[in-house]
């Protein structure tokens, strides 16, 4: 029996009807494997070419084992579980998808920002308790007298800096990437990361996750933002030092946060950042709608293809 040329790895989806559409299409013969670790991948997908992959860590070890493999297609936007060194070493292409669910997640972000600034949440699990004191939310300040920072500024950022100052917040940013001359950027303030702690009264994350933002918001961060500061963050876990985050929130350094991911998922019940009233925790869902999801996995299909006929590729992480 013929080897496919394209193995969906380690994809948890309920189906896979957007890639099989694809992939018959363009006559392209594909298997859709649930492999856990990279032992499963490498005794599963012999004379794989392409991979769509979701979780499963991608670095020499998988690229010796399957010398054939020449192209990853990442589910998402982060990259951060491919090794981009070796991928080059070895001459493998990776590919994401960074175009699929901006208005998703940065209208989660946005979600999250104004529950924590309304007191959403707060005042609704007391109402739940018999309280009805509008009195207990207080302070909660008008959108006109805020700044929010976004940092990484990029397609999901500049969408959310584009509708927090639609409510009338004043909106600045930090990228690392910034630069005057580059209109990537939308027209706001740029300033330090250090300004920004010390100004912002909601901090955003929306960079990527690279070991230059590992941690970026440990314990000096923390005690730079403002006491009645929240933080939101809908990009990588990592990205917050956890314990950092949990003693901030114990010690009221800063007014609260809301979070979609952490250093390590699931969270499980009984986890010390658990035990924050001025904490909401979604699970890793801002990315998500129907239309959202549909549309990820048809692009991460169509890239597939696109790669393996020697097209034009549409998203490119590694120029090698």
């Amino acid at each position: 029996m013929k080897r496919p040329d394209i193995y969906i790895c380690d994809c948890d989806h309920s189906d896979v009807n957007q890639e099989d559409k694809v992939f018959q299409e363009a006559g392209v013969d594909y298997r859709w494997l649930h492999c856990r670790t990279q032992e499963e991948v490498i005794s599963s997908c012999p004379g794989a070419k392409v991979f769509l992959n979701q979780y499963a860590r991608m670095d020499r070890k998988i690229f010796r084992a399957i010398p054939s493999l020449k192209c990853i297609v990442r589910y998402g936007v982060g990259v951060d579980n491919v090794n981009l060194e070796d991928a080059a070493e070895f001459g493998v292409q990776v590919c994401n998808v960074p175009d699929y669910g901006v208005n998703e997640v940065s209208d989660h972000a946005i979600a999250l920002m104004m529950s924590l600034v309304r007191r959403i949440s707060w005042s609704d699990a007391r109402v739940h308790n018999g309280i009805w004191d509008y009195r207990q939310s207080m302070p909660v300040y008008r959108a006109g007298v805020q700044t929010v920072g976004v940092v990484g500024v990029g397609r999901i950022g500049s969408a959310f800096a584009g509708k927090a100052r639609a409510l009338g917040y004043r909106v600045i940013g930090y990228d690392a990437n910034y630069s005057p001359d580059n209109n990537r950027f939308p027209q706001i303030e740029y300033v330090s990361f250090e300004k920004l702690l010390e100004e912002s009264d909601v901090i955003s994350i929306h960079c990527s996750l690279n070991e230059e933002t590992r941690h970026m918001f440990n314990e000096e961060a923390f005690d730079r933002m403002k006491p009645g500061a929240y933080l939101v963050n809908v990009a990588r876990g990592a990205i917050v030092d956890g314990k950092a985050l949990n003693r901030a929130l114990a010690e009221r350094r800063i007014a609260g946060a809301g979070i979609d991911v952490v250093e390590e998922e699931a969270l499980p019940a009984g986890h010390e950042l658990l035990q924050h009233e001025n904490l909401i925790v979604t699970p890793h869902m801002a990315w998500y709608s129907e239309e959202s999801a549909l549309e990820l996995n048809r692009k991460c299909a169509e890239e597939a293809v696109r790669f393996l006929t020697g097209q034009t590729l549409h998203y490119p992480v590694n120029r090698l």
